[in-house]
């Protein structure tokens, strides 16, 4: 798993726009669906969700807001930006022609 756990960390900050293209989530929730859509395979550290948060913040590709919660803890709240969206697209189409290059040399695809 660890050779998966290294290739799906190079991809943190475009899973998280992904994640953020359908809702404004915050890093708990965001944690969980990657935890879900992975049969509980891999899920990121709390150090590492943050930090690509904060480079994405700095980046102007996702805003972040405190929620109104009236009982629990506030959580901070994440807003993918119009110029996240590009970078998500583009980062798409890099990972589908590098799936395409890596099936290739490893499994001899055309």
């Amino acid at each position: 798993m660890s050779i998966t756990s290294d290739v799906i960390r190079g991809h943190t900050e475009t899973i998280i726009l992904a994640h953020l293209v359908g809702k404004d989530s915050y890093g708990y929730e965001i944690n969980k669906f990657i935890k879900e859509k992975t049969d509980n395979k891999y899920e990121l550290k709390e150090a590492t969700l943050y930090s690509a948060f904060r480079r994405l913040e700095k980046a102007s590709l996702i805003t972040s807001y405190w929620g109104d919660q009236n009982t629990g803890a506030r959580r901070r709240y994440y807003s993918i930006t119009e110029l996240g969206k590009e970078v998500l697209k583009q980062n798409r189409l890099d990972w589908n022609e590098s799936k395409e290059l890596i099936d290739k040399l490893i499994n001899g695809g055309n």
